[in-house]
């Protein structure tokens, strides 16, 4: 691949590098490191964004940023000499629903900005590869985009059973050898190779102790969804293409975001076969599904009366915070029916009533009252899809509740009672419930 002039912004040279990915499936990038020099990496940086918690060196953005050009300069000379090494990132933890903490992991600022780089030259490469099934972090694609793929599979296509799958610690058991080997299949290129090798296994910090990473994609890294895409695409994408659909006889069909999948079959002893052969297929890359989280349901426009004849309810499955069951029209056919997952409402209002009660005297009604707006706007702009405008409502009338009882509690004194908080709201309007994706728009 020949080099363009450097007046070329790096815009510029990776739609050349997509558009060789895109002519010849085999060809392989073999000159792509160079892309990290100083011009592309300042435009790297200014994708960043400000005020995140820095790495275990202490350095912010907005410090790295004060001699910007001087630690460019100095980076770039150690990518091109090899001598660059990425810190280890800095762990910490955050609370989970169910009580228990994740770990999260924090890079440092300047690694950051490499793997901004890399993942942008990554997805010049593999976006021309990657299948019409997966939709998790790519762009122009989203997790409505998603949700609406699958109702449209389930709606006009003879699917009867669903296979609800979960990946047991996807992110933390990637395997480094087979990442490196898919990487191969498109990129020649040594010096980028090593150096998202390094990344791979620059390990960890935590309570001032190092350890190593054996296996998983860098925590809290900007480049691993975009390795996770990669990786899931010769594991699963290409598998369920070019091995499982032509061996049924009946509809095969997937929808994945990132490492949350289903896979949508007409046959039940199908059904079975593909997940038997998923979880060999998993362990061959060091992967496995979560037994007590992936199991084969019932679920397409026969679910509902075979369910009625043996006197039980249609099983139902989540997939990226929605909860789909069987549903009918007003005219009594069958129709794929989503409300706002039982457990992801709970959680969204713990943590709404918890920061009512942080920030109600903390600052003025008026000022917390803009994110309060912001707060529902985004719920509404996430959960607001076709046939969840119940889910949403009823999310809304909880938060106004809230709102009533918090704002009440700021004193001994009672400052307000359900004749003036409409008279309220009305002044101060917050945003109302609202259907922003119409999966049924044609």
């Amino acid at each position: 691949m020949d080099r363009t002039g450097d007046e070329a912004t790096m815009t510029t040279k990776l739609t050349l590098i997509s558009e060789i990915a895109r002519r010849d499936n085999r060809a392989k990038i073999n000159n792509a490191a160079y892309l990290l020099n100083e011009a592309n990496l300042k435009e790297c940086f200014e994708m960043l964004k400000e005020g995140k918690a820095a790495g275990i060196d202490g350095i912010g953005i907005e410090e790295y940023g004060r001699a910007l050009d001087g630690n460019l300069k100095n980076l770039v000379a150690r990518l091109k000499s090899q001598a660059y090494k990425p810190q280890p990132v800095r762990r910490t933890y955050i609370p989970k629903r169910n009580g228990k903490l994740r770990p999260l992991g924090i890079p440092a600022t300047e690694d950051k900005l490499v793997q901004v780089g890399i993942t942008r030259i990554l997805e010049a490469i593999y976006e021309a590869d990657f299948l019409d099934c997966s939709y998790g972090f790519r762009p122009k694609r989203n997790c409505h985009q998603a949700v609406g793929r699958l109702d449209k599979i389930i709606w006009t296509m003879p699917v009867n059973h669903v296979i609800d799958c979960d990946i047991k610690g996807f992110f933390d058991n990637v395997s480094h050898s087979w990442m490196l080997k898919f990487l191969e299949h498109r990129i020649s290129d040594p010096n980028l190779l090593r150096l998202i090798a390094r990344f791979l296994r620059n390990g960890y910090i935590e309570e001032g102790t190092f350890h190593e990473s054996g296996a998983g994609t860098p925590q809290g890294g900007i480049i691993s969804p975009i390795l996770a895409n990669v990786y899931l695409h010769y594991v699963l994408d290409l598998w369920i293409e070019r091995v499982v659909k032509p061996r049924c006889r009946g509809t095969v069909e997937m929808v994945r975001y990132a490492d949350d999948f289903v896979i949508c079959v007409q046959h039940k002893h199908e059904a079975d076969k593909i997940l038997k052969a998923l979880r060999g297929r998993l362990a061959k890359f060091g992967l496995e599904l979560s037994e007590e989280k992936t199991r084969i349901i019932e679920f397409g426009r026969f679910a509902g009366p075979n369910a009625q004849r043996n006197g039980t309810k249609p099983e139902t499955f989540n997939f990226l915070g929605f909860t789909h069951y069987v549903d009918r029209t007003r005219n009594g056919f069958f129709k794929v029916g989503r409300k706002t997952d039982r457990k992801k409402m709970a959680a969204k209002l713990k943590e709404m009533n918890q920061w009512l009660k942080d920030i109600r005297n903390q600052v003025p009604i008026r000022e917390w009252w803009t994110i309060l707006k912001a707060k529902l706007m985004g719920h509404f702009r996430y959960y607001g899809i076709s046939g969840n405008y119940r889910g949403i409502s009823n999310f809304y009338h909880q938060v106004l509740r809230m709102v009533f009882k918090w704002i009440n509690r700021r004193s001994q004194k009672k400052s307000m009672n359900w004749g003036a908080f409409p008279l309220y709201l009305a002044r101060h309007a917050l945003p109302k419930p609202r259907i922003y994706h119409n999966l049924y728009a044609c």
